[in-house]
């Protein structure tokens, strides 16, 4: 048996995470256990962490869904638990900012990821910042379904905007808002779709902000939608905004990539290794919707251009469809449950 130790939360109204969409996708071909669908985070460490204890016996291999804030802390103590009951397991490097955690708590780094079987990163930009501190790490990208993304050529591109992520300050929507501000200086017709669940209080303050800017009935909040719905909304957008200030790999860029549409986002983490700038999409600095206006700008002003990024985008979006990865994920996991 599997066990996989994640934020299991849409029930709740939050976006899905590793544990359920690549848990769900495991669970087709293994005896995989999904741990933990607690709303209070408290309440959740716990049901992992007595779960883990109460199949100890059964339990062959641990995955763990490794963030780089409070969450860490989850998988040390997860993974200090693993090595007691002398059970294998896998941290899943899912955190934006652990290159960070990695200089803050270099000891329980060591103590995590030197404790385990393996490490799979889903982005360069984390595999190379554990492989410069001395780990070896196992590259096995986010997937998506590519049959749900219908790629649309778009021809006349429209200043209609998509952003899809949770609302939190982590992935700064306050500058999508501020970039549809400038927009409309230039193209009044300008519109922003919002797509995600409010994590921190972000609703209310980017319904303010966009009151603020005169630009509250030019964006509209969706709240949390299926994947149907939200690539169906897709349809009617040209171009996809991601304006986080830290990330690893988002499935959302690589959905939108999918789709055909050009991506504008911020340069950090490992999206400079998922989008190639100017061939792929368009990288500005994080938080500076000025440079995000003027990107936008440029493909409207030059829509071959726009189109080229897209198609081109989308080549790359199919490497990473499940068939591919699913080999590498069930090489991984086999190979953990050996002896050694």
């Amino acid at each position: 048996m599997i066990l996989y130790a994640g934020n299991r939360l849409s029930a709740h109204g939050f976006t899905p995470t590793g544990v359920e969409y690549l848990g769900e996708r495991l669970e087709r071909e293994l005896e995989v256990i999904r741990v933990s669908d607690r709303r209070h985070p408290g309440l959740r460490l716990w049901d992992m962490l007595q779960t883990l204890s109460r199949k100890r016996k059964e339990v062959r291999l641990l995955l763990i869904d490794t963030y780089s804030s409070r969450a860490f802390w989850y998988a040390w103590l997860l993974g200090r638990q693993a090595r007691a009951f002398g059970i294998p397991y896998i941290p899943i490097l899912r955190g934006g900012r652990l290159p960070n955690r990695l200089l803050r708590s270099p000891a329980a780094c060591r103590q995590l990821f030197g404790g385990a079987r393996a490490l799979v990163a889903p982005s360069a930009y984390l595999a190379d910042a554990l492989v410069r501190q001395g780990y070896r790490v196992h590259r096995i990208p986010n997937f998506i379904d590519l049959g749900y993304y219908p790629y649309r050529p778009r021809r006349n591109f429209r200043p209609e905007l998509l952003w899809v992520r949770s609302l939190h300050r982590l992935y700064r929507p306050d500058t999508a808002i501020q970039t549809l501000a400038l927009l409309t200086q230039q193209y009044p017709d300008a519109r922003l779709w919002m797509v995600g669940p409010d994590k921190d209080g972000s609703l209310s303050r980017c319904r303010a902000l966009a009151a603020r800017y005169g630009v509250g009935d030019r964006v509209s909040f969706t709240g949390l939608l299926s994947k149907a719905d939200w690539t169906a909304l897709s349809d009617r957008c040209d171009f996809f905004l991601n304006t986080a200030a830290a990330d690893n790999m988002p499935v959302s860029v690589i959905e939108a990539m999918a789709l055909g549409l050009p991506v504008v986002s911020s340069r950090v983490g490992g999206i400079p290794h998922l989008l190639e700038d100017g061939r792929l999409g368009q990288l500005v600095p994080a938080g500076d919707a000025h440079a995000m206006a003027e990107a936008l700008c440029r493909w409207l002003e030059d829509p071959d251009a726009a189109g080229m990024a897209a198609r081109r985008a989308r080549k790359k979006a199919e490497t990473f469809d499940w068939p591919g990865v699913r080999i590498q994920w069930l090489d991984l996991l086999h190979a953990a449950q050996l002896p050694g």
